[in-house]
């Protein structure tokens, strides 16, 4: 079993920055690839991030992509996920996942282990 819990959601206006961080407790979290979800009211979650085991392999959502930055401590069992240049369809909730595998995917389907979601709010 692996718990994670995010945290440093919040309200921001349009162009601020917001980092999220996903703490895990559990198994070896360095043997989990992590990924970041997002989901808005009504609205199947999305893939917004992920990143493999070591750090080394990451991959964006089209729409984050320059903006936002998903990086990882094994140390301490932290996933981060930095977000630059908001706009107000960034506004969701935020979710971290584990996935047991060397490679983050896109797909929701791999990853096992989730958190209970960061409400991020974007003004315009």
């Amino acid at each position: 079993q692996v718990q994670l819990v995010e945290s440093g959601g919040g309200l921001v206006q349009a162009g601020g920055s917001l980092r999220l961080s996903c703490t895990a407790s559990g198994r070896t979290f360095s043997r989990y690839a992590m990924g970041w979800f997002r989901q808005c009211p009504g609205k199947e979650r999305e893939f917004v991030a992920s990143i493999g085991w070591t750090g080394g392999s990451t991959n964006y959502a089209d729409s984050v992509k320059g903006r936002f930055t998903i990086s990882r401590d094994n140390a301490r069992s932290a996933v981060y996920l930095q977000m630059n240049s908001l706009n107000p369809e960034d506004t969701a909730v935020y979710y971290c996942a584990a996935d047991a595998l060397m490679y983050g995917s896109a797909r929701k389907g791999p990853y096992a282990y989730w958190g209970q979601g960061t409400q991020v709010t974007v003004s315009a």
